[in-house]
C-alpha cells in the first residue's frame, strides 16, 4: 500500500525539526516519525491525545479502532480524515507514549506547548477545532472547561461555533458511551453538521495589493 501524503511542505519542515529535537532522539532512532497531518488549507483541526501503537507502527493517524469510531462520529471516511487538504490532526504528543496498566500512557508534558503554536499558525483557514479527550480540552480550554470531562462534553454547545469537545473514541470508552447516550444521539449529529459546514465553506477571497 502506498502511504498517503499527510502533510504539505511547510508541515514537513516542522516534522523534520520535531525529529531532530533532542527530546525525541530515542524515538527517531527507532525509526518512528511524528504523527500529525495538515496543510494551509485544512478546515477542521482534530486536536487529539497521542498516536496509538498500531497507528505509530503504520505511520498513519487513527489507523485503528479509535479511528474507525472517530470517522463515524465525524461523518467522514478515513481517507478524508487523513487528507491534509481538509483535516489537520494535531495531537498533544506526536509519538506513541507507551502502554499503561489501563490504556496508553499520557502524552508527554511540554510537547504541545513547544510545537503547537508553530503548527497551528500554518493553518490559515481552519473553521472548526475538535478537542478529543481531556488532555486536549485542558490544553485549549483551560479554565473554561467544566469540573469533569463528562460535564465539559455535555456542555459542548457552550464552546460553539468554533470548538467541539468530545470524549476519546477509544474502545475503552464504550462503557462511558453506554452511560451517556446523549453523546451519540445529540452531540454526534451536531458535530457532523459542523464538520460538513466547515468543509463546505468557501475559501476566503484574497484581496489584491
Amino acid at each position: 500500500m502506498v502511504k498517503p501524503l499527510l502533510r504539505d511542505d511547510a508541515f514537513e519542515a516542522v516534522a523534520a525539526d520535531i525529529m531532530a529535537d533532542s527530546a525525541n532522539a530515542d524515538l527517531t532512532a527507532r525509526g518512528w516519525t511524528p504523527l500529525f497531518t495538515g496543510s494551509r488549507t485544512s478546515r477542521v483541526v482534530i486536536m487529539s491525545q497521542a498516536p496509538g501503537r498500531i497507528a505509530q507502527e503504520s505511520g498513519i493517524p487513527f489507523d485503528d479502532a479509535s479511528g474507525r469510531r472517530l470517522t463515524r462520529w465525524l461523518g467522514v471516511d478515513h481517507a478524508q480524515l487523513i487528507d491534509p487538504r481538509h483535516f489537520a490532526i494535531v495531537p498533544m504528543d506526536f509519538y506513541y507514549p507507551g502502554k499503561a496498566p489501563s490504556g496508553d500512557l499520557p502524552p508527554r508534558r511540554g510537547i504541545a506547548e513547544k510545537w503547537h503554536p508553530r503548527i497551528l499558525e500554518l493553518i490559515t483557514d481552519a473553521r472548526l477545532t475538535v478537542l478529543v479527550g481531556s488532555y486536549a480540552q485542558r490544553h485549549v480550554l483551560g479554565s473554561e472547561r467544566r469540573a469533569t470531562l463528562t460535564e465539559t462534553v455535555h456542555d459542548w454547545s457552550a464552546y460553539a461555533p468554533a470548538v467541539v469537545p468530545i470524549v476519546h473514541p477509544s474502545p475503552l470508552n464504550t462503557g462511558w458511551l453506554m452511560r451517556n447516550p446523549w453523546f451519540e444521539s445529540e452531540l454526534v449529529p451536531d458535530l457532523q453538521a459542523r464538520v460538513t459546514a466547515a468543509l463546505a465553506a468557501p475559501a476566503p477571497t484574497r484581496q489584491a495589493h
